[in-house]
């Protein structure tokens, strides 16, 4: 007599759970090319379940199992860039338990002020008006050292003119990334990742797939200027928000870091 079968709420939980790490690292590879190993991985994982436990061939499962074997720490070179941005993503401030363990144990604020916000926009507004490229970090929880060392040490109060002739056409720095740290501008002219994502629009240049690849290993929001169209960007969390006003600017200055 075979065995009835019981659903229990864990194994409930047990698939939600899997579906959504599932999900999620589809989105996080979607639109570069690790995508089609990992397709590629999940089709092989299924046939490994099919050889293993349905049929229970044992040979050809046993050659399965010594592939999987080795091929764990294949999967880990492959993906080395992913799983550091999956790491990144679970340790940033975005992250519920990250926020709730910030509040209790930090009593640093990141945020800027409303002068500051109204220095950087007034700034930008001026640029984008002057087709002026620039691209603009703002530093949050995660240490930017690495890329401070990049540019040149500057370490000055935020001010729109001195933003404005940093990224002045003839400046030696304007073709770097300038790098805000709470109420100072601390360095400028950094190099920034670039992002290798397929998602980004061939129109876009440089500056946005860098800014888009520094928000993707980090929890720094980057303001980004065209300088082809003087329209104005804004890239956090891995994601970029095309073609902004100045007013919607202020927004995300204002609350980006709360």
């Amino acid at each position: 007599m075979s065995e009835r079968f019981v659903l229990r709420w864990v194994d409930v939980v047990d698939v939600i759970l899997v579906a959504f790490l599932l999900y999620k690292t589809y989105k996080m590879l979607n639109g570069t090319t690790a995508i089609k190993v990992f397709v590629g991985l999940i089709t092989f994982i299924f046939v490994w379940w099919v050889v293993t436990a349905v049929f229970q061939m044992q040979l050809l499962g046993a050659f399965l199992d010594q592939i999987v074997n080795v091929g764990a720490i294949a999967l880990i070179i492959l993906f080395q860039e992913e799983i550091r941005q999956w790491l990144t993503m679970l340790g940033s401030k975005q992250n519920f338990v990250m926020r709730f363990l910030t509040r209790i144990f930090s009593s640093k604020s990141t945020a800027l002020e409303d002068s500051d916000v109204m220095q950087i926009v007034v700034a930008c507004k001026n640029m984008a008006r002057g087709k002026i490229g620039a691209l603009i970090v703002l530093k949050n929880e995660k240490d930017l050292k690495g890329i401070e060392v990049t540019g040149e040490q500057i370490d000055a109060s935020i001010n729109s003119r001195l933003i404005e002739n940093i990224f002045f056409k003839n400046s030696p720095l304007h073709d770097g990334a300038m790098i805000i740290s709470k109420d100072r501008i601390v360095a400028a002219g950094c190099i920034l990742p670039v992002s290798h994502s397929f998602n980004i629009p061939k129109s876009l240049g440089l500056r946005h797939r860098a800014a888009l690849g520094m928000s993707e290993r980090s929890d720094a929001m980057c303001v980004i200027i065209s300088e082809e169209t003087g329209r104005i960007s804004v890239s956090k969390n891995g994601e970029l928000k095309l073609d902004i006003s100045p007013e919607e600017l202020e927004k995300e200055l204002s609350s980006y870091s709360e």
